[in-house]
C-alpha cells in the first residue's frame, strides 16, 4: 500500500478565493460588544483571576506580558500549566480544547507518553545536551531521510528561522546567485531578508518593523497562484545575476490561508528548472502533518531544499532543521575540521541537535508512522471544517471554512486575504488600515472561542491531531455555536 495523506480530497481552490473574496468586501461580523464584555466580566475576571494576577506582575518584566507570539493578548493572555493529548489547563483549573497545538507540531496531541517516557529516560541517563555526537542525532536524520526521498542529508538547527537562513546561504553558495523570490504573505521566520511579504501579499517591507530596507535588496516577492509573475521576476533576474531560489510554503502563505491550485507547485518546480534556481519547500508546518512524507510527497514535487521545524522535535525545545540533496547540503558541513574543499554557509547552534530534541523527535516521528496519526488528524480536520460550515450556512455568515487535512482554516475577518498593488500606491494606507481593524476584532474573536473553552491560532486557525476523537465534536461544535449566534456586523 502507498502512503495514506492527511488531505483525503483536494480543496477547490477557486471557490474559496471567491468566498475569500466575498468576506473582504462585507462589513466586519464579529462578536457583539456586550456578549464580549460579558466574556471579560464573567469568564475572564472571574474564572481566571490567578492568571490575570500572574500576568499583570509578568507585564512588569516581560515586554506585553507574554515572550511568546502565539500568545492571546485581549483581555489578557491565560497561564497554561497542562497539556495533555487534545487539552490544555490554565492556572484556574480550566480546561480547553487545543486547536493551537504549539503552532501545529503535536500530531499526535501534545505530550504523549509514549515520547515523554524516553525523554525522561534520557534526562536520567546523560541530561538534555553534552555539545558532542549524540546517537539520536543519526537515528532522526536517518528516519527523516527514509520519508522525504529528497532529502539525502538533514542538518539539525535551532528553528524554522534558523533553518529557512541556513537554506537561503546554501542555494547562494550553491549557484553563485544572490536574488530569492518567496511567495507573497508567505512567512519564513522572522530574519532580516526574508521578514519581506508576510501575511499580506505584496506588502514588501510594510510588515518588518526595525529592518533596514537595503536588507531586502536581494529580496522579492510573487503573487500566489501566479506563475506568470513569478517567471516575470525570474526573467528580469537574469539580467542581474540571476536567482539562488525560489522558496514557498506548499500548501499557500501563512499555511494555507490563501489556498493554491493542486498544480501549482508543480509549476513553480517547472520554472526552477528553466531558470537555474534552486526550489525551496517550507516544510515547517507540513512535514509529517500533510504526510510522512511531506506536502512535497502530496503533490509529488521534489524540492532541492526542505525546511522542517516543529514536528521534527516532537513538540520540544529546538525544532528546526534543513535537508536535501547531497551536493547542496556539503555546505552545511559541521564540526572543527570543516567540510573539505567547498565554501561551508555560516551556521551554527549551542543547542542545536541536542539529545533531547533528536530523541523526541525520533521517537515522535516513529509513533506517528505506527499510529496512521497523520490520516487520523486529517479525517478529524475534514469533519470539523464541515461542521463549521454547517454553523456558518444556519447563522447566515460571511465567514470561510475550509482545510487541507489537519489544518483547518476559520477565516471570520479575512485578515490576510488583502493584497497591496504598488501600481496604485493611494491605496495602500487605506489597505493597511483594513488589515489593522480586521485584526483586532479577530482577537476578540479569539477571546470569545477562548471563553467558550477552545484555543485557537490566532482566531482563525485551528491544528487537529490525532488525539482528537469524533465523540468530541458535538461538544465542540456547540461551543463554537455559542459564539456564531453572538456575532453581529460591527458597528
Amino acid at each position: 500500500m502507498g502512503e495514506t495523506f492527511a488531505i483525503a480530497q483536494y480543496h477547490d481552490a477557486d471557490q474559496i478565493i471567491k468566498q475569500l473574496d466575498n468576506l473582504i468586501q462585507q462589513p466586519i461580523y464579529t462578536i457583539r460588544p456586550d456578549k464580549l464584555q460579558d466574556y471579560v466580566e464573567n469568564y475572564f475576571n472571574k474564572k481566571c483571576a490567578k492568571s490575570k494576577a500572574m500576568i499583570e506582575e509578568a507585564r512588569q518584566v516581560i515586554p506585553g506580558g507574554v515572550q511568546h507570539n502565539l500568545a492571546f493578548n485581549y483581555p489578557f493572555p491565560l497561564v497554561i500549566t497542562k497539556a495533555e493529548g487534545a487539552y490544555l489547563y490554565d492556572l484556574d483549573g480550566n480546561r480547553y480544547y487545543d486547536f493551537l497545538q504549539a503552532g501545529g507540531p503535536t500530531v499526535l496531541g501534545s505530550n504523549p507518553v509514549s515520547v515523554r517516557s524516553k525523554v525522561i529516560e534520557l534526562l536520567n541517563d546523560c541530561g538534555p545536551s553534552t555539545g558532542l555526537f549524540h546517537e539520536y542525532e543519526y537515528k532522526l536524520a536517518k528516519k527523516i531521510s527514509e520519508n522525504f526521498k529528497t532529502v539525502e542529508m538533514f542538518r539539525m538547527l535551532g528553528s524554522g528561522t534558523e533553518a529557512c537562513m541556513a537554506a537561503i546561504r546554501v542555494a547562494r553558495l550553491a549557484t553563485k546567485k544572490k536574488y530569492v523570490l518567496k511567495m507573497g504573505g508567505a512567512y519564513h521566520g522572522w530574519s532580516d531578508q526574508l521578514a519581506y511579504g508576510i501575511r499580506v501579499p505584496g506588502s514588501k517591507w510594510t510588515q518588518a518593523g526595525g529592518v533596514p530596507r537595503n536588507c531586502f535588496k536581494y529580496t522579492q516577492e510573487f503573487f500566489p497562484n501566479d506563475l506568470n509573475d513569478l517567471e516575470r521576476k525570474l526573467r528580469l533576474n537574469q539580467l542581474r545575476g540571476g536567482t539562488a531560489a525560489v522558496m514557498i510554503e506548499p500548501v499557500g502563505p501563512e499555511s494555507g490561508t490563501r489556498p493554491l491550485h493542486y498544480d501549482f507547485n508543480k509549476g513553480v518546480e517547472a520554472l526552477c528548472r528553466k531558470y537555474g534556481a534552486l526550489l525551496i519547500f517550507d516544510e515547517v508546518v507540513t512535514a509529517f502533518r500533510i504526510g510522512m512524507s511531506g506536502a512535497q510527497g502530496y503533490y509529488g514535487v521534489s524540492p532541492d531544499l526542505t525546511v522542517f521545524g516543529k514536528a521534527v522535535a516532537g513538540g520540544y525545545p529546538s525544532a528546526g532543521g534543513l535537508g536535501g540533496k547531497k551536493e547542496y547540503m556539503k555546505h552545511l558541513s559541521a564540526g572543527i575540521a570543516g567540510g573539505g574543499k567547498h565554501k561551508k554557509a555560516l551556521v551554527g547552534g549551542t543547542m542545536a541537535a541536542n539529545p533531547l530534541s533528536c530523541l523526541a523527535g525520533y521517537y515522535t516521528l516513529c509513533e506517528i508512522e505506527r499510529t496512521g496519526a497523520i490520516p487520523k488528524a486529517g479525517r478529524f480536520g475534514d469533519k470539523l471544517t464541515a461542521g463549521l460550515q454547517k454553523l456558518i450556512e444556519k447563522y447566515h455568515l460571511p465567514f470561510v471554512a475550509f482545510n487541507q487535512g489537519s489544518i483547518c482554516h476559520l477565516e471570520t475577518v479575512g485578515t490576510m486575504h488583502f493584497a497591496i498593488n504598488w501600481s496604485k500606491p493611494w491605496q495602500i494606507p487605506a489597505i493597511l488600515k483594513a488589515t489593522s481593524e480586521r485584526k483586532k476584532e479577530m482577537e476578540h474573536m479569539g477571546a470569545a472561542y477562548m471563553a467558550e473553552g477552545i484555543v485557537t491560532l490566532a482566531g482563525s486557525r485551528l491544528y487537529t491531531s490525532a488525539a482528537y476523537e469524533d465523540e468530541m465534536l458535538p461538544d465542540i461544535l456547540a461551543r463554537f455555536e455559542n459564539v456564531f449566534q453572538n456575532v453581529a456586523v460591527k458597528a
